[in-house]
């Protein structure tokens, strides 16, 4: 589990490092650059190798754009190293000088001592590498003037670009384009990845995105964690665990009601999904039209028409792939609701039936305040059915994922996912999680399916935390959507394909 953080967040933990574990500022201002220098160094030794064979000398022409603040001071300090290091330094100051952070104007006068360049306005020079140190997490009005003149010409140079802890013009929590951004090559975070870098369009401006620990650590939390996390460790550490002594009914039995009649394809992709990541039984509950072509498909699962039976029989139960909004499906979701108290997960027409229900929601709702009655509940919307949800339009979603995620899922006591390019999944306690694998070919028909089914799987074998447990199905799903892209290209990959992944992931 990584933490990510906000702006308000990395400022706190930079100050708790100075004030209560007496670090100056100056000195994690020193690291900082040190870590920038060593990913300029270890890129240099890489040219050199390539260059050499060639005979070609290596490019050294360094352009630092520093602003005033801490960012800016970190830049200077970068580039006083590289010049010492042999690398021809020209140094670029936007803002007001007599604004300089304490840190920055100390940078300010080394650099000076040490005789270097320092320009007002862009150089009308070319260079191998800009160091982008204009902004840090503390942007939060669009660029203009001058700050935004420097960020379109560096993105008009043929140069390495180096942004220092987040790209310049990206907010440090959204992500969100402040008019323009710097487009870095890398971007060197220190402590913590910031939310900005992590999310998109952020993530596009960032480039590859490495962070660094310069003493900002997990102490300076000082017992205060993060709300916001996400996971980037092999999937094998998070996974139940599987006893050899284990039986078919050890590992689980799902329960999945999906499939209209005709609409067979959704109902065995969710049972592969929860197959394929380790269910014990699967009981497909479709229309009796689809028996033939389910059994054929999926010879390794139950079918049945009764849900009343089904979800006596499960330990977890998943509605709404394939299901339609029919009198029918309107019934089984209100059985599930009033009669019975498994763990729930609840996606596509499943939800679109509670937009449409006002009374059944708000029955939901009742049953999920009261601790007599409530459930280990997951709703999975994608912006459009969280929209109509939430009665709002999908950019609305779309323009705030996160902060619609939560407020569902403390109205719901709920897990409430967003899915989309980052999926959000949000727990009424206020943790959120921000999900970082998957890609671009995974908007296909489907995907959502096997996604429910991998659901159901991990929660039928419950062993832990619940909320933690679908953060992990959300993440394995994404990872077998990585191995697709790679085997299939995102172009041709389909749903199918992302559940037949997972068994590699599982090895």
């Amino acid at each position: 589990m990584e933490c990510l953080v906000t702006a308000a967040q990395m400022r706190e933990y930079d100050k708790n490092t100075s004030d209560y574990f007496k670090i100056p500022s100056i000195v994690l201002m020193e690291r900082a650059a040190l870590a920038c220098v060593d990913v300029i160094l270890e890129r240099q030794k890489q040219l050199e190798r390539v260059l050499s064979q060639l005979g070609q000398p290596v490019p050294r022409r360094v352009l630092v754009a520093a602003g005033v603040g801490n960012n800016g001071g970190d830049g200077m300090a970068i580039g006083r190293l590289l010049m010492q290091e042999g690398f021809l330094v020209d140094f670029l100051l936007v803002g007001k000088e007599e604004k300089a952070t304490e840190a920055a104007a100390i940078q300010l006068a080394s650099i000076r001592a040490y005789g270097c360049k320092i320009f007002r306005t862009f150089p009308p020079k070319e260079y191998d590498i800009i160091i982008d140190a204009l902004f840090g997490v503390g942007l939060t009005r669009p660029l203009a003037g001058q700050y935004l003149e420097t960020v379109e010409a560096i993105n008009q140079k043929d140069a390495y670009v180096l942004s220092v802890d987040i790209p310049s013009g990206i907010h440090a929590d959204s992500g969100e384009v402040m008019g323009a951004a710097v487009r870095a090559d890398v971007t060197v975070t220190f402590g913590f990845r910031k939310l900005g870098c992590f999310l998109y369009p952020g993530a596009n401006y960032a480039g590859k995105l490495i962070c660094r620990s310069i003493g900002i650590t997990e102490d300076s939390f000082l017992g205060k964690l993060p709300n916001i996390f996400t996971f980037t460790e092999p999937i094998g550490a998070l996974m139940p665990h599987r006893p050899d002594d284990g039986n078919k009914g050890t590992f689980g039995k799902a329960a999945l009601l999906a499939g209209s009649a005709g609409m067979a394809g959704a109902a065995v992709l969710a049972g592969k999904g929860a197959f394929y990541a380790g269910c014990g039984m699967v009981k497909l509950v479709s229309a009796v039209e689809n028996r033939d072509v389910l059994v054929q498909s999926l010879p390794e699962a139950m079918f049945t028409s009764d849900i009343e039976a089904a979800s006596k029989w499960a330990d977890v139960v998943a509605a709404g792939p394939g299901l339609s909004c029919s009198l029918s499906a309107k019934e089984k979701l209100e059985y599930l609701i009033c009669k019975t108290d498994k763990p729930l997960i609840l996606d596509a027409d499943a939800i679109n039936l509670l937009s449409e229900n006002e009374a059944l929601l708000h029955l939901l709702m009742e049953k999920q305040r009261d601790d007599k009655t409530k459930r280990a509940l997951a709703l999975t919307p994608h912006p459009g059915e969280l929209g109509r949800l939430a009665g709002v339009s999908t950019a609305q979603i779309l323009a705030n994922p996160m902060d619609f995620a939560l407020a569902w899922a403390k109205k719901l006591n709920a897990v409430v996912l967003c899915k989309g390019a980052r999926t959000f999944a949000a727990s009424p306690d206020g943790r959120i999680y921000v999900n970082g694998s998957g890609n671009n070919g995974m908007a296909t028909a489907g995907s959502g399916d096997v996604l429910t089914g991998i659901l159901a799987a991990l929660s039928a074998s419950l062993e832990g935390d619940f909320f933690e447990t679908i953060c992990t199905g959300v993440y394995l799903h994404g990872l077998a959507g990585d191995k697709a892209a790679h085997v299939r290209s995102r172009y041709s990959m389909t749903a199918g394909n992302i559940a037949e992944m997972i068994p590699q992931l599982l090895t």
